[in-house]
């Protein structure tokens, strides 16, 4: 069931995404060569603690899930392309990073997700993070009263084909209000003009994936968890809430 937000509960949620975004401005400062991704997760626990937020993250349980899971944030590394697991890995000079974290303060939730090279870069490493950010930028673009969810499909992926990169099948975006994942879901490609259409008051996690090697097969680790490129190439992840209204796409989880 979809439920649109009053102004005053967008507000609310404003907040939340603020925290999100400290976060993940925490966790790309603390990331450097020889820095474990479990200490990666300590910073996150911090500023959510500091904050006087909680996390949807941890110990939560989809379907497909065989155990909780068991941290703040999703660290995905080279061909993980989301829902990483922190282990005691620590990052190597080069290596493409995904972060995905939430917070609920005051009963709302935010969700985001940031891709980065650590150290030095490799050209088509950073192509793949700057098309990752170019596919979110057009499907916040298209987030406007009048359209429709295949409109923000259809934008995100005419990026990422048109770039040359794959796309995960069967996963994307999703509404957002009191729990991380509502109603609708908002696929990562689709045809323009179909679908829900949008409204004021409807906030949306909007969250291209793209797979460098150009297919969308992918396969679970053996965590259960994280998700890899069956053809080991590496993925990138972008992701921003974002609130509908009548004067066009308003980013919630901005810094």
């Amino acid at each position: 069931m979809v439920q649109l937000k009053t102004d005053s509960s967008i507000e609310a949620m404003r907040e939340t995404g603020r925290v999100v975004a400290q976060l993940l401005t925490a966790v790309r400062e603390a990331a450097a060569v020889g820095v474990s991704l479990l200490e990666l997760d300590e910073v996150a626990r911090g500023v959510l603690r500091d904050a006087g937020a909680g996390s949807p993250f941890l110990n939560y349980r989809p379907h497909f899930a065989p155990t909780p899971f068991p941290a703040v944030i999703c660290a995905s590394v080279n061909d993980a392309i989301v829902h990483g697991i922190p282990t005691a890995h620590r990052l190597r000079d080069g290596d493409l990073v995904s972060i995905d974290a939430g917070a609920i303060l005051d009963g709302w939730a935010g969700d985001s997700a940031i891709s980065f090279i650590v150290g030095r870069a490799r050209p088509e490493d950073t192509r793949l993070v700057d098309t990752a950010y170019a596919a979110l930028d057009a499907g916040i673009a298209a987030a406007v009263v009048g359209n429709r969810i295949g409109d923000i499909a259809h934008a995100i992926g005419t990026v990422c084909r048109g770039a040359g990169y794959g796309i995960p099948e069967g996963f994307g975006g999703h509404g957002i209000g009191r729990q991380m994942h509502e109603d609708p879901g908002v696929p990562n490609e689709g045809r323009p003009g179909r679908g829900m259409p949008l409204r004021h008051g409807l906030v949306l996690a909007i969250e291209p994936m793209l797979i460098a090697g150009g297919g969308d097969v992918f396969h679970p680790d053996r965590d259960g968890w994280t998700l890899r490129t069956d053809d080991g190439s590496r993925a990138a992840h972008a992701e921003h809430t974002v609130a509908i209204t009548d004067s066009g796409p308003r980013i919630l989880t901005a810094l």
